[in-house]
């Protein structure tokens, strides 16, 4: 059986898609399962145990007409593979016209009403619920395909060159890890840098045992040279300077993860780590830290959550600068504690 996924972007939702990929493959052994997936997030599934490619979506060439034969020559390769199944998770327009010129055997998406994909498929799933998580959702599909659905899969396998990469790392040492995610691709979605920087700073002077590895992208560099600037003895700049595989490698050997919302923050959630999600126009139920949802910071402001990319309220971004750096320091050191009481004694 051969079988299509179209998941294309972005990092955290395709994070909440692999189970979906896991689960089939228990479920079937012998299926060769294929991922549609945008160029820049390839190498985070290239080699992936459970796959047999990954079908690269170049979404900025494709936008140019230049490029257009590329593009229909990538559909025809897809077309000639014959899928028994197309999944398709990402359930806008351009996804739903891929799934139907894919002319697989079978094809299943979401009824996701934003783009009308729902046209393109033989069976739509709904979403359960406004508040169902969106990895909950996408696994709805599977009692469709006959696949059952349970909890039993390592959703991100370790990657061992990255693992000696991070073990490598010069300030590699003992004591705790906590990564920071500084970053986030919507500005209001960003807790300011000052208080990440007093976060450090205030955690340094309390506890002698704590370090801090700051993620990130290129784009974060200014906001990772602040914070490491508060404790450079403490912290670890990382930003712009992982693959996508050491990044996840530094979050599962974290203690936890301090984050906006942003796709980190769902890796951490996948490796069953701690993460302290700092909330302010989304909506954790939906797409919060997986079954983290008591771990998510958030002010009981009316505009909240808006669902916008820009603050419109009378006091701009009210809804992340008003949580303290006191009040995130003291509930990292409760989960901090709390781990430490859930870990099996040395041997």
């Amino acid at each position: 059986m051969k079988i299509l996924i179209l998941k294309p972007s972005s990092l955290g939702d395709v994070i909440h898609a692999l189970p979906v990929l896991r689960l089939i493959k228990q479920a079937r052994p012998q299926s060769q399962i294929y991922w549609w997936l945008e160029s820049s997030l390839v190498p985070l599934l290239e080699g992936d145990p459970d796959l047999t490619g990954v079908i690269p979506f170049h979404r900025k060439r494709w936008s140019n007409p230049r490029y257009w034969n590329e593009a229909w020559r990538s559909i025809q390769d897809i077309r000639a593979q014959k899928f028994d199944w197309v999944i398709d998770l990402q359930s806008l327009l351009r996804s739903g016209v891929l799934a139907w010129l894919a002319n697989g055997d079978f094809t299943i998406g979401l009824d996701d009403p934003r783009e009308g994909a729902g046209a393109f498929y033989d069976v739509v799933v709904p979403r359960p619920s406004y508040f169902t998580h969106a990895a909950d959702w996408y696994l709805s599909v599977l009692p469709f395909l006959g696949v059952p659905v349970h909890r039993n899969f390592d959703w991100l396998p370790a990657r061992s060159d990255a693992v000696k990469q991070v073990q490598r790392h010069p300030q590699m040492n003992g004591g705790d890890w906590v990564c920071l995610q500084p970053g986030a691709r919507w500005m209001n979605k960003r807790w300011p840098v000052e208080h990440f920087v007093e976060l450090v700073r205030l955690g340094s002077k309390r506890n002698p045992n704590l370090n801090f590895a700051i993620l990130g992208g290129h784009a974060d560099a200014d906001l990772g040279r602040a914070i490491a600037a508060a404790s450079p003895s403490r912290c670890v700049d990382l930003t712009g300077k992982t693959t996508l595989h050491e990044m996840v490698e530094w979050l599962r050997i974290s203690r936890c993860l301090v984050t906006n919302d942003t796709g980190p923050m769902h890796v951490a959630a996948a490796l069953d780590k701690p993460v302290i999600a700092l909330f302010g126009p989304t909506e954790p139920r939906r797409t919060g830290p997986y079954r983290q949802l008591a771990n998510v910071t958030r002010l009981d402001l009316p505009c909240i959550p808006c669902m916008k990319s820009t603050c419109s309220w009378k006091d701009p971004l009210a809804c992340l600068t008003g949580i303290s750096p006191v009040r995130i320091l003291n509930k990292l050191e409760s989960v901090l504690a709390f781990a430490a009481c859930q870990s099996p004694p040395p041997s």
